[in-house]
């Protein structure tokens, strides 16, 4: 076998392979051998046509299978003498077996860029932090009181706070829309959850009255086939309801798992760092790495950028499935391009680095991280333990947070850190 490399564009490459002629013929004869005994040809018992007729009806077949079967076993010795490591699967371009001696096939692939990384202590990278305040506490603690609120009917018209119960139906050029129509939908006036304009027809509105509405949806509409066109809603108002908040007593405390509004206190502003912690840590990771990428300047293979950009479509399609939307199936996977090629570049990074400082997570380091993980599952939480103990894949994305989270710590330790304070709204408000 002889290879013969050669650098095309960017990454691409190609490798020609040869070997001789006599084992292209050999495995065709071969394959006409095993045809003939199989196939079934007027005039002939099954298994006693001669090989001449198989070869001169299936013979491009043959010749076919006869170089799927080299490629297939000639591809991984020839990758490795020629000593390149293919992005993916290499893909046949060409196919000579006209030769006199030699039968010869050529591939096409793109292989991983070479990654040096840039000086860690010539990068800035901005990193937020967030102290929770009084205020911050007091207003999680109405959030909670608002859970509570009772509505009492009363016969008087409709304000900013009450819940109004109602029928409505929504036309687009006379036509009904999905999502258009409901019967006793509930809203709360003031809360802005509806379209500009539709909360504002129902206030000052009592209970019987009937409203006939003529807006738009907005430009930047989350539904696309909604967006800017003028909609007619006709409203009949059913009830409504006047709010009583709850007292902040041990009841109420109890209601929220906790004896009594010490504990709960002490609970919801845990939950609180927890929550903002997270967020946070977001936040400055994807800073970190966005900062990293910058500083990084290589060509990411685009099949690597491809696959991912498949992976973050079908992720949209089930937060669409699992919200209750219908999946656009004609969505073409090349929107997600730009967000692919910044994971495939992060992941090829954050490997380079962990290599080059010789990062890997222990079992130990693992199990524990596991561990914590769980606790987030309550009374479940050995099941998601065992979850990932059953799959040594599930574990792998394990030891790569792990070996991640090593890497942030390393870029930090020479970067130089701009601290910005926000509030605790701020980030726990953002979309």
């Amino acid at each position: 076998m002889k290879t013969s490399l050669e650098t095309l564009e960017g990454l691409k490459r190609s490798l020609t392979v040869d070997v001789s002629i006599d084992t292209f013929n050999q495995k065709v004869d071969k394959i006409l051998k095993t045809m003939a005994s199989q196939v079934s040809i007027d005039g002939f018992r099954k298994g006693k046509v001669p090989v001449s007729m198989v070869k001169q009806r299936f013979g491009d077949n043959a010749k076919s299978d006869a170089v799927n079967e080299i490629v297939n076993e000639t591809l991984v010795d020839a990758l490795t003498e020629a000593k390149v490591t293919p992005a993916a699967r290499p893909s046949v371009s060409k196919v000579d077996a006209e030769g006199e001696d030699n039968f010869s096939y050529t591939v096409e692939f793109e292989v991983f860029p070479e990654v040096k990384i840039a000086d860690f202590s010539k990068l800035e990278v901005e990193q937020v932090k967030v102290d929770i305040t009084k205020a911050d506490e007091e207003r999680t603690l109405n959030g909670l009181q608002e859970q509570l609120i009772e509505f009492k009917t009363v016969k008087r018209k409709s304000k900013e706070g009450d819940r109004v119960a109602m029928d409505f139906v929504g036309t687009i050029d006379g036509e009904t829309f999905e999502g258009g129509e409901a019967k006793d939908f509930k809203l709360v006036i003031g809360k802005g959850t509806m379209i500009p304009g539709f909360e504002e027809s129902i206030t000052d509105v009592a209970a019987g009255k009937t409203v006939d509405l003529d807006v738009n949806f907005p430009e930047d509409y989350h539904a696309t086939h909604l967006a800017g066109k003028p909609v007619k809603f006709n409203i009949t108002i059913n009830e409504v309801g006047s709010p009583k908040e709850p007292k902040l007593d041990a009841e109420f405390a109890k209601k929220f798992g906790e004896k009594d509004m010490d504990a709960l206190l002490v609970s919801m502003k845990e939950q609180m760092r927890t929550e903002i912690d997270g967020r946070i840590d977001q936040i400055n990771k994807d800073s970190l790495f966005n900062a990293l990428a910058a500083a990084n300047k290589f060509d990411v293979p685009q099949g690597s950028i491809d696959g991912e950009a498949q992976n973050l479509l079908a992720e949209m399609q089930e937060r669409m499935q699992q919200q209750g939307q219908t999946p656009q199936a004609d969505m073409p996977a090349s929107l997600f391009n730009d967000e692919a090629e910044r994971r495939v570049k992060l992941g090829l990074l954050v490997g380079q680095i962990a290599s080059d400082n010789q990062m890997q997570a222990s079992m130990e380091q693992i199990d524990a991280r596991i561990q914590e993980m769980s606790q987030a599952y309550g009374e479940n939480a050995q099941q998601m333990v065992d979850y990932y103990n059953q799959d040594v894949s599930r574990k792998s994305s394990v030891e790569l947070m792990i070996v991640e989270k090593m890497v942030q710590d390393k870029i930090l330790e020479d970067a130089k850190i701009k601290t910005v304070k926000k509030k605790f709204t701020e980030i726990t408000e953002q979309a």
